[in-house]
């Protein structure tokens, strides 16, 4: 552990690095135990003289952004978390082209995006996370994804070399992209979008925000869609017509709000959430013959 310390301290500022840091600090379930060490390097080239030298020493490392797409494993996660977030979070609008850093939340984007007119952005307002994680996975709602309005992304392979890639070249699909095959880690993202009438935009942005507000717990613990949508079908609904609505088993919960959802109704444990996708998965596919698929990441030790 010393050992790690020594290499880490070498490459970021002692104050950017935390020892035995709870997991559950940092990710939206409020779950997860230990990391050995959480890193938040300030530049480009910390991260890349990082996974270099962790690589080169053969030190596990797991790349995260705010975390709200994360189960983590009450076990923790061992070696060293890279948190990507407030410190790359800047960005620049020229024209209808946004570029923007990965650790921008998507919240903060929009506020900037809407302010110059442009459409296209709207359906990513209310989505937690940053760009880094919705280019990443390819977020999207509303008939909408980030595959429409991406143009390129700028990333970096596990060796630390730095690529550029085009739209096609992510080879985005529902809830994953390039990035999730090769493990890449977004460093910055170029938006296409559309000039517009900015009271249309805002109009659209609070149909959406009102829609989620009524038909989502977004204020308790949780990683969003619990599931993938199968192809067909809505999660949420073969949820709720399987009766789970609400079930709660210990402290784990498929919202009562919104049956896509498991949550963390305040003392869960990685366990206890897996323990009743687990039972979700198996109920809906015994009733319905749909097998469901997660699409919350679950990380750490096992």
């Amino acid at each position: 552990m010393r050992e790690t310390y020594d290499i880490l301290k070498n490459i970021v500022s002692e104050q950017d690095i935390l020892t035995k840091e709870y997991m559950k600090n940092h990710t939206s379930f409020k779950i997860g135990g230990s990391a050995d060490f959480l890193v938040t390097p300030r530049t480009v080239d910390q991260i890349q003289n990082l996974i270099k030298t962790l690589k080169k020493e053969n030190i596990p490392v797991f790349i995260m952004g705010n975390g709200s797409n994360l189960l983590v494993s009450d076990k923790g996660i061992r070696g060293v978390v890279i948190k990507l977030s407030k410190n790359f979070s800047s960005f620049s609008i020229s024209g209808d082209e946004v570029t923007a850093q990965s650790g921008i939340l998507l919240s903060t984007l929009s506020k900037s995006i809407v302010n110059e007119s442009l459409s296209g952005f709207e359906f990513a307002s209310g989505i937690p996370g940053t760009i880094g994680g919705a280019v990443t996975m390819n977020a999207g709602a509303y008939d909408s994804e980030m595959k429409n309005i991406v143009e390129e992304v700028v990333a970096m392979d596990m060796d630390g070399n730095i690529k550029t890639f085009t739209n096609q070249e992510m080879n985005f699909r529902y809830r994953k992209s390039r990035v999730t095959d090769e493990t890449l880690v977004v460093l910055e993202a170029k938006l296409k979008l559309e000039k517009g009438n900015i009271e249309d935009i805002k109009a659209k942005i609070d149909d959406f925000t009102v829609r989620r507000t009524t038909k989502q717990p977004l204020t308790a613990y949780s990683a969003g869609s619990t599931f993938k949508r199968p192809e067909g079908y809505f999660a949420g609904k073969l949820i709720e017509d399987a009766g789970l609505k609400g079930i709660i088993m210990r402290n784990a919960a498929v919202s009562s709000l919104h049956s896509g959802f498991v949550i963390n109704t305040g003392d869960a444990t990685c366990e206890n959430i897996l323990e009743l996708i687990e039972f979700i998965k198996l109920t809906v596919f015994s009733k319905f013959g749909v097998m469901l698929e997660e699409e919350v990441r679950v990380v750490g030790e096992q």
